[in-house]
């Protein structure tokens, strides 16, 4: 019984100290990391974080491996996408979701032989020159009756316009009555007498008139020497005139000119004769064709236009001057085996033009960014001269967003222009259009590099820039 006892209590003190032993022992294994599955799964996450790339939204160029905020602008990063073009700068992917919500449009292009240049036109209708008189008085007096009263009116070859008082043709007038008397001495003075009038403009018959009733005539008429519109009057009954003095301007509106401004670099394009097709602003529904009859040699050197003209029949009367009228020349452009594409397929930033080609076959949509030389334009299309082959397929409508996300991933841009490979130590190196250049920590200027060490702390500052763990802040 004795034993019994001892084994009772010898048996279960051993069980609590293995159960201790075994708490402490499993708990400084623990610690050491070798069984804890929450603190290993702990050490992956920050694994994880620290892969990933850090950049600035409105400064690419910035790339760290943890978050933060841009040593330049101060903005939160962003974290860099994974797989946006692989290690080809040029290129960019998207996923087919993003490019139908930036709605994405390609076109393939091919060559074209007869480019077919649409010029806009913008100008006015005009009288013509030639068909302009002015009426004049022919004979000095007093204008004693006008037979067109406004502006405006409409005159005939040979109407009667006004009648005039002159004591000059008076004068002339007895000179021919009494050349009459001595018509059997000197024949000669009759028709002396009758040239002085005819000079004057007075009609034959008013002269067999005034031979046949032997009086004189105190007023004379003024007939119209043109058909056409009054456009101008410049006497008043009353009025006193002197030979050759103008009474009235006459335009003739049967046919018109219609002027329209070429700019200098349309006309190249331009060639007498060509066909052009406009409408009047006045008359809606209504088109009108002329063709190009006179090319002003001359630029305005105001407005940077030279005059072309057609010619137009207005018998009905429809057009008036100084009516505004657009036009279209469909210009045949010199034969080219040169591609044309879409103005909006052009990304322009300072001297470069830029497009983006889709890559065929690509498992996911991928594009290419291409620097392009441009050629003359035809009408809403440009013709490229070098960058894009036959059958390649360009983005006309999107382009600017691609190349605003390409940006934003550090991939080649229109902004972008120049980016360079990660280097085999992971760290990221640029040269910005601005000709600075990042790596092995100093910046390309004609600084010392002495001069541009700096802290790895983000903030510091030098001459306004930045510097760290061999990328530049600027």
């Amino acid at each position: 019984m004795k034993y019994l006892s001892q084994i009772k209590i010898i048996l279960p003190t051993l069980i609590i100290g293995w159960a201790l032993g075994y708490w402490m022992f499993s708990g400084s294994v623990a610690s050491k990391g070798e069984i804890s599955t929450p603190q290993s799964a702990h050490d992956h996450r920050a694994e994880q974080a620290s892969e990933t790339i850090w950049t600035c939204s409105m400064h690419p160029q910035i790339r760290q491996p943890e978050p933060g905020q841009c040593p330049i602008c101060g903005m939160d990063l962003i974290p860099l996408e994974e797989g946006a073009g692989g290690e080809d700068s040029l290129r960019f992917t998207m996923t087919p979701q993003a490019v139908q919500l930036a709605n994405i449009q390609t076109t393939k292009v091919g060559s074209s032989h007869d480019v077919n240049k649409k010029i806009i036109l913008n100008g006015k209708v005009d009288s013509d020159e030639r068909r302009t008189w002015s009426q004049t008085a022919h004979i000095p007096g007093r204008i004693e009756k006008l037979y067109v009263s406004f502006t405006g009116e409409k005159v005939y070859k040979g109407q009667k316009i006004a009648e005039i008082y002159s004591p000059n043709v008076i004068t002339a007038q007895q000179e021919l009555l009494e050349a009459i008397k001595y018509v059997d001495i000197n024949p000669e003075m009759i028709e002396s007498a009758k040239g002085k009038l005819r000079n004057w403009k007075i009609p034959e018959k008013d002269i067999d008139e005034i031979i046949h009733m032997g009086k004189l005539k105190e007023v004379f008429p003024i007939y119209a020497d043109a058909t056409g519109v009054i456009t101008q009057r410049m006497v008043n009954v009353g009025d006193h005139v002197k030979e050759g003095s103008v009474l009235f301007r006459i335009n003739n509106l049967s046919k018109l000119w219609i002027l329209f401004d070429a700019y200098e670099e349309d006309l190249q394009h331009v060639h007498l004769g060509d066909r052009i097709e406009f409408t009047v602003a006045a008359l809606p529904g209504k088109t009108f064709h002329t063709k190009i009859s006179f090319i002003d040699p001359i630029i305005n050197p105001k407005t940077r236009v030279a005059s072309l003209r057609g010619e137009i029949f207005n018998r009905k009367g429809i057009l008036k001057p100084a009516m505004f009228v657009k036009g279209t020349i469909h210009a045949k452009a010199a034969s080219t085996s040169k591609l044309s594409v879409p103005k909006t397929a052009i990304l322009w930033t300072g001297k470069r033009s830029v497009v983006w080609v889709k890559i065929q076959d690509a498992e996911v949509p991928t594009f290419e960014y291409r620097e392009v030389v441009l050629g003359p334009s035809t009408g809403d299309q440009y013709v490229i001269q070098e960058g894009i082959q036959p059958g390649e397929e360009i983005v006309t409508y999107g382009a600017f967003a691609i190349d605003a996300s390409a940006q934003l991933n550090n991939r080649q841009s229109m902004m972008n222009q120049l980016v360079h490979l990660d280097d085999v130590n992971g760290n990221p190196s640029n040269e910005s259009e601005s000709g600075m250049k990042c790596g092995e920590g100093k910046c390309g200027s004609d600084m010392k590099k002495s001069s541009m060490q700096h802290d790895k702390m983000p903030g510091d500052k030098a001459s306004g820039m930045k510097c760290g763990e061999g990328k530049c802040g600027k």
